[in-house]
């Protein structure tokens, strides 16, 4: 997503709203961005010196701060380098999220904060299959917990949970990808290759979402909230590590 129009307003704010949420979490000091992409909402977290690091550098491209083209699970960065780590809807794009969440560990200080926030698997797609083509894995509450307390002797688990008027929203989209899967009662879709998957998937969204709705442009990020109860059923999963092993 690099605009709030090329990535579906909703979905921006509530990526926007994972920021703003993470934000009271963390000390002062240099803040690492994980998988920080184009970077849009960094300026959420001022006060404190941010690094972003993505895989790819044309999404790097123009931010002004310093910037690192890398695999989030390799940094370039001494051990305890940094006061803070945020990953926000990284963590599910790569092959080996344990070893990701083993680097935040070894670059962040012994009384600094890491947060991780991904998508909810038992409420994104279907609970049981990896719907969107761009996720290696998927995680619900307990699993997040898990491979978090690998590597921090403190984790907790939170939910972000959307408005009634972005979940009537949410539930739209999910009453389309059920009417989809519908007419694949045998899931023959396991056996197109991942690239030609994504090119599908993308295909779909655009012509899904390529009308104007009035709806989905009201959309804040102040529609979404942050809650400790009711885990199963939150959007997105926030856990807000300390005590690096």
């Amino acid at each position: 997503m690099s605009s709030p129009d090329a990535g579906f307003n909703p979905t921006w704010q509530r990526h926007v709203a994972a920021y703003a949420l993470a934000e009271p979490h963390f000390p002062e000091g240099r803040l690492l961005d994980l998988g920080c992409g184009v970077g849009h909402s960094y300026h959420l977290l001022a006060g404190r010196e941010t690094v972003g690091v993505d895989i790819d550098p044309r999404a790097l491209e123009g931010q002004s701060r310093e910037t690192h083209v890398a695999d989030m699970a390799a940094l370039p960065f001494t051990d305890g380098e940094f006061a803070s780590v945020l990953s926000v809807q990284s963590l599910e794009h790569v092959p080996d999220p344990v070893r990701v969440v083993a680097e935040a560990a070894r670059v962040v200080a012994a009384d600094g904060v890491a947060v991780f926030v991904t998508p909810n698997r038992l409420t994104l797609g279907r609970p049981d299959e990896i719907i969107d083509p761009y996720h290696h894995v998927e995680f619900d509450a307990g699993e997040l917990a898990a491979i978090c307390t690998r590597s921090f002797g403190s984790v907790e688990v939170m939910g972000l949970f959307g408005s009634g008027r972005y979940m009537e929203l949410f539930d739209g989209e999910r009453r389309k990808l059920d009417r989809l899967l519908a007419k694949d009662p045998l899931r023959l879709r396991r056996l197109v290759p991942r690239r030609a998957k994504q090119s599908l998937y993308d295909a779909l969204l655009r012509r899904n979402r390529s009308e104007a709705d009035p709806r989905a442009a009201a959309i804040v990020p102040e529609d979404f909230e942050l809650r400790g109860t009711d885990l199963e059923t939150a959007l997105d999963l926030m856990a807000v590590c300390m005590s690096p092993r």
